[in-house]
């Protein structure tokens, strides 16, 4: 069988990258090494990043369907390498200062994201299952990372159990599906549960995936872990689990309920839909009496999951559209966010809300960051978070109206602990009024974030138009 190894360009690429970032941190001395891994992590995944956008506009499978090349996947591995060279970049002086290690950290980062670029392109169950597993190991080594910490050791080890059973479930749920229709691949699973009865076993396989997937994604139930795990985690690893992680795992459940399951969208948009209210009522309320921003953040991402998850609901383009659109700018305003909690938490050894007193004094740019960020997420226009909202549930109104006033009201009620951040951090006097020095480098991440936030709020055209174009080529196999 011919195998076009040029269509795997990124994967090889990323994997060397991984492989020459760990030797050099064995071979360089540590003061070069903590200097400059990170400069040359960016620069890899930047290249990597070039070869990943030639490949839009390139509609290919290999090994008879095992991995798939479409705009969609590349709509998402170029959102999952934007996260990592974000967070890498932004929170360089943050690691330096706290992380030991910086080969296995640069490293691990760098293999977690190859887990999801091969989550994302994964055509059968087998391949989704290596990448799902790279990715989730790689998490675990990050999130304790800090093995002086006993914070970080303890969210390390519910993360550890929590995705080992979770991995377990999904992996029941994928062998009873293939038990059911006796394929493994997602493109001839879509015509066999198309073409045939739906069996009992089918279902049941599922719910299964269902829970599995709902683990990945922080929706509740499933999302036990994610306060913990959050605020324990080393902050950087936090926002790219919030980010980057996500983003894959939702691709992947596209992949799997739209694409191969679409002929079972009865049984299954109605229990989305039920998930997607429960993570969005859950995520808000939850989130208001937290005072750790790191665990408020963690229960707005809840929240966060349940929107998304509404783009699934109709199987549709336009739902794809909305999942895609608001992926993308979900991963500037948590970025922006999370870079400003490492700055903060530099300077204060605090991830309290009440250590953000005062800081419109001691650093603008990042209060003004956080603010936009935060009231992003809320979906206030004429921020980008508003528009991806709406492309959301515009979809749905014809048959899930009460999910919409949900998500209505409860975007109103996010208001309340957003602004509650904002009133600590410009009504409230600093206890040290000393400025915030912060980098080049995070300065530089900050704007980025700030500025594509405002800019696709107000002019949400051309990543609209891509987002459809990717959508649109989902739906072509």
């Amino acid at each position: 069988m011919h195998i076009d190894y040029s269509l795997l360009s990124t994967e090889i690429a990323l994997a060397i990258l991984g492989l020459i970032v760990f030797t050099l941190g064995l071979t360089l001395p540590s003061r070069s090494t903590n200097r400059g891994l990170g400069a040359f992590a960016i620069f890899g995944l930047l290249i990597v990043l070039g070869i990943t956008v030639s490949f839009w506009g390139t509609q290919a499978e290999l090994l008879a369907g095992m991995y798939l090349i479409d705009n969609f996947s590349v709509f998402f591995k170029i959102l999952a390498l934007v996260a990592a060279i974000l967070i890498v970049f932004g929170t360089m002086s943050y690691a330096n200062n706290n992380l030991s290690r910086q080969l296995e950290y640069y490293s691990t980062i760098i293999f977690a994201t190859l887990g999801m670029i091969i989550m994302i392109s994964a055509g059968d169950f087998i391949t989704l299952y290596i990448g799902l597993e790279l990715m989730t190991v790689s998490f675990i080594i990050l999130v304790a990372f800090r093995k002086t910490d006993g914070h970080s050791l303890e969210a390390g080890i519910k993360y550890l159990i929590l995705a080992g059973v979770s991995s377990a479930v999904l992996l029941y749920g994928l062998s009873l599906i293939y038990g059911a229709t006796g394929t493994v691949y997602i493109l001839e699973l879509a015509e066999l549960v198309t073409a045939g009865t739906i069996s009992p076993l089918l279902v049941f396989g599922l719910v299964l995936l269902v829970a599995g997937f709902g683990f990945k994604i922080s929706a509740a139930p499933f999302h036990m872990w994610a306060p913990d795990v959050y605020e324990g985690a080393p902050t950087p690893i936090t926002a790219y689990l919030a980010v980057g992680s996500k983003a894959a795992s939702f691709a992947i459940l596209v992949r799997v309920f739209v694409g191969g399951l679409a002929g079972m969208q009865e049984q299954w948009a109605t229990l989305l839909a039920v998930l997607a209210a429960i993570s969005i009522l859950l995520g808000n309320l939850v989130a208001i009496p937290q005072t750790n921003i790191k665990r408020m953040l963690a229960y707005s991402s809840i929240a966060q999951a349940g929107y998304i998850m509404v783009g699934l609901l109709t199987a549709s383009p336009e739902g794809i559209k909305g999942v895609m659109f608001y992926a993308f700018i979900y991963l500037f305003a948590t970025i922006g966010a999370f870079v400003v909690v490492c700055a903060v938490y530099e300077k204060t050894k605090s991830d309290e809300i009440a250590s953000y007193a005062g800081l419109s004094q001691r650093s603008p740019l990042a209060a003004a960051v956080m603010l936009i960020s935060l009231l992003s997420m809320a979906g206030i226009p004429p921020l980008a978070g508003f528009v991806g909202k709406f492309y959301l549930f515009t979809t749905i109104t014809d048959n899930f109206m009460w999910l919409v006033y949900i998500g209505l009201i409860m975007s109103m009620v996010s208001v309340y602990y957003y602004l509650r951040v904002a009133l600590v951090m410009y009504r409230d006097e600093p206890t040290d009024p000393t400025p915030i020095k912060m980098g080049a480098a995070v300065n530089v991440t900050l704007i980025i974030a700030m500025v594509a936030t405002l800019v696709l709020g107000i002019y949400p055209t051309p990543l609209s138009e891509l987002s459809n174009i990717a959508a649109q080529s989902f739906f072509t196999w």
